[in-house]
């Protein structure tokens, strides 16, 4: 009992607005009190009616009244707080603006804590217990706090929905379903809310299996942004290193030059500077003896000049050409224009490069752009306009119809010489380089090979390197009259499938390779999933009396 009145000063002294206790407590006119802060909030949304009210007793005050401190309340509330008494638990807060009030309180109404579906009640903690003591409530419906009770009730009956008509997708009454619904597919709302919760249930496994799948697929596109990442870094990283090597064979055929330049100018500064001195030195001697004879020549005694003149030496022969030749001002312009040759070269060779580097850079595509066609109607949308070229045929094969026919004969075709020409193997290639979705059907007589190819496989010899499916530069199914096999790198794997028409799907980005035999519906005899490196051809393999036709598709 003590604790209880103790219970009872906490909630005598807090402010019904905030739930605490007061803070700087007034008391307006009809006499309850609250925080001065609370009421000045509560009146100032009220400002603009001009009508003031108690949020407790619902009295209006047509003036706003004059808030004064009541300092009994304020010592009061101190002397609670010296105690270390508490506001109210929250399992005793009462009912705001935004949560569900106990209907069956009178005065201050509570938080409710259920709502009866049965009695379409809400109660707090107190009015909620005889639910829970009482065996007349055992079979009542509780539920959360609902302020949407009434929305049970029938607007035209005044009795709980307990049913459902199914004819009409609404809740009803018992009457409603004796009465306007007479008839209808009805059934209780409990039985309804078991079907639509089976069907919730399915819904939710499908799209928590929906979540999964978006999860796997969500890792692996973060899995293949880390694979682009690093191989990113990997490309950049490599090339950088080409580049600096490139870069470095640069400096150092630069160095070369410059030092074998420098060398042959010393070389070439050392002859003239050596025949210089020495033309500078026969320059002195000549200027010595012409001295001599000009002093001779001022000899005035006859006799003198005559018996010193004997005494001269003979002028001796010069060792140097009169004259010396000097080529045009030239010298090491050739050098320059060497290098220049070079960088030509060098920039052709990089241009022509290039191309094929920024191709492979866009060519890279992660996300496959549409799924492999279903039907033939789907395969025809990618169909190719391919034909045979002749500079590749074996000589045994005779191309008609526009090169799209091949007819192994066993005899010699006049065919001139050419490197692309397959010299053993019975196999012709189509010059068509094949990129991106291409789609293609080959009509046989006999025994024939389909296959795919690069343009850089061998022609020469009988080879498994020039031999289709018999090396990693070509696939190649074999097609004979009652059986299928499928060769690659000189492995062969068993096919089964029915005999006729084959149609080859290839999606080069996807490196997706797809052989189907076709009649009134498409067969999948071999796919090949790989990454393509180069462009790929068309090529036939003809047995001898065999033939092939590359069909019209468009």
């Amino acid at each position: 009992m003590a604790q209880k009145g103790v219970q009872l000063d906490q909630e005598t002294f807090s402010c019904s607005i905030c739930l605490d206790l007061l803070k700087d407590p007034v008391t307006v006119p009809c006499g309850h009190s609250y925080c001065i802060n609370c009421i000045k909030t509560h009146w100032d949304k009220e400002e603009e009616k001009k009508i003031y009210s108690c949020p407790q007793c619902r009295q209006t005050f047509p003036v706003r009244p004059v808030l004064v401190k009541n300092t009994m309340l304020a010592v009061l509330v101190e002397e609670l707080k010296k105690t270390g008494l508490q506001a109210a638990p929250a399992d005793h807060c009462y009912a705001g603006p935004e949560d569900v009030a106990c209907d069956v309180c009178t005065e201050r109404k509570l938080k409710a804590c259920k709502s009866c579906l049965h009695c379409l009640i809400s109660s707090c903690k107190k009015h909620l217990q005889p639910h829970y003591d009482s065996p007349a409530f055992e079979k009542h419906k509780l539920v959360e706090p609902s302020k949407k009770l009434q929305e049970n009730v029938c607007s035209r009956h005044d009795e709980v929905m307990k049913m459902f008509c199914r004819t009409d997708q609404q809740s009803i009454c018992y009457l409603c379903s004796v009465d306007e619904h007479k008839g209808h597919d009805t059934v209780s709302a409990a039985a309804e809310r078991t079907e639509k919760q089976r069907e919730l249930e399915v819904s939710r496994q499908n799209i928590q299996q929906r979540i999964q799948d978006r999860e796997k697929d969500v890792k692996l596109l973060q899995q293949e942004v880390e694979d682009i990442n690093g191989s990113v870094d990997k490309a950049v990283e490599g090339s950088e290193k080409i580049f600096t090597e490139m870069i470095r064979l640069m400096e150092k055929r630069r160095s070369d030059v410059k030092q074998q330049v420098r060398f042959q100018q010393q070389t070439e500064v050392s002859r003239v500077r050596e025949l210089q001195e020495k033309l500078e030195q026969e320059i002195t001697e000549l200027k010595r003896r012409d001295a001599e004879l000009v002093k001779l020549s001022h000899t005035q005694d006859h006799n003198q000049f005559l018996h010193n003149y004997p005494s001269l030496s003979p002028l001796c022969e010069s060792t140097h050409s009169s004259s010396i030749n000097i080529r045009p001002l030239r010298y090491f312009e050739d050098v320059t224009a060497a290098v220049s040759e070079v960088r030509d070269k060098l920039e052709d060779v990089l241009r022509e490069k290039w191309t094929n580097i920024s191709q492979r850079v866009t060519e890279v595509d992660v996300l496959l752009s549409q799924p492999e066609p279903k039907t033939r109607a789907d395969f025809l949308q990618y169909s190719c306009d391919i034909t045979l070229d002749p500079n590749t045929a074996n000589t045994e094969l005779l191309l008609s119809d526009g090169n799209r026919k091949v007819t192994n004969t066993g005899q010699q075709q006049s065919y001139s010489s050419h490197p692309d020409r397959f010299t053993k193997w019975c196999q012709v290639l189509s010059p068509e380089s094949l990129t991106g979705c291409c789609y293609w059907e080959v009509e046989r007589g006999g025994r024939v090979f389909v296959a795919v190819a690069y343009k850089n496989i061998s022609r020469a010899g009988d080879g498994n390197e020039s031999g289709f499916g018999h090396n990693d530069k070509s696939w190649m199914l074999n097609c004979n009259n009652n059986s299928y096999d499928f060769w690659y790198n000189n492995v062969s794997t068993p096919v089964s499938g029915p005999q006729s028409r084959v149609g080859v799907y290839l999606d080069h980005r996807a490196g997706i390779l797809s052989f189907y035999s076709i009649s009134e519906t498409m067969t999948l005899l071999h796919r090949v999933q790989t990454t393509f490196t180069q462009p790929l051809h068309a090529g036939l393999f003809i047995h001898p009396g065999s033939s092939a036709e590359l069909c019209k598709l468009k």
